[in-house]
């Protein structure tokens, strides 16, 4: 995916129509913690283990790696850290948790929550993390304090990606699609809550604090979370 050095500040047209929002749909990794975790985590430390393992070298560990993520991307084993525990040969949760305290906030991000509270608009994580994957998270940056619901995608044995996980997920959290605002960093996700008739659907391009942001013409779309508010 293309990346650009800068990004246009969002404009005031382009920001949500608050007025017109009851509810506020909001992804975990690339949206409100920095993704920059997961990255080194994927593309750093699980080879690392992986080769470790296996007695591979580093450059064996992620060629052999590499086409077994690309044959799961954005199914629900992409997400699963039981799947990966298996598949690898590894303690997926385990390793999380040794390394937790990379687990950080994106820029704004904890004051945009903050400020969702504020003013008392209902919030829901909607996530494709396992639920051993968001206790860490969870511990380490007390995110789940700021949400009146939070959904996991196992939960409903379907990602983020699918239908089917939209309409369980309207089910349980009872939101209106007209009324709502979903705001997350993968495009295949923000096509689904498209679908599904999400009034109000956002692109986050600067996912990762130590990457560069991405170009999303596809999408209403700001670098961070906080650049929605008014």
């Amino acid at each position: 995916m293309s990346t650009v050095p800068t990004s246009l500040p969002v404009q005031p047209a382009q920001r949500p129509r608050w007025s017109q929002i009851d509810t506020v749909l909001l992804d975990m990794d690339g949206t409100l913690l920095d993704l920059q975790f997961d990255n080194y985590f994927w593309l750093q430390l699980v080879p690392e283990r992986f080769a470790q393992r296996h007695a591979l070298t580093l450059e064996a560990a992620r060629q052999a790696l590499t086409p077994r993520f690309a044959a799961r991307q954005g199914t629900l084993d992409w997400y699963c850290t039981d799947f990966w525990s298996r598949d690898l040969g590894l303690d997926i949760a385990a390793l999380k948790h040794e390394v937790r305290e990379r687990v950080e906030y994106l820029p704004g991000a904890e004051g945009f929550l903050a400020e969702m509270r504020r003013r008392r608009l209902r919030t829901a994580l909607l996530t494709n993390a396992h639920r051993d994957a968001l206790r860490v998270k969870d511990v380490q940056s007390g995110l789940t304090r700021y949400f009146d619901v939070v959904v996991s995608s196992h939960d409903y044995g379907a990602p983020k990606e699918s239908a089917e996980f939209w309409r369980r997920a309207q089910a349980e959290v009872g939101f209106d699609p007209s009324r709502s605002l979903f705001v997350d960093d993968s495009l295949a996700v923000l096509r689904a809550a498209r679908a599904h008739g999400i009034a109000q659907v956002y692109a986050i391009t600067h996912p990762d604090s130590g990457g560069g942001r991405r170009e999303v013409t596809e999408f209403p779309a700001v670098p961070r979370v906080a650049d929605l508010l008014d």
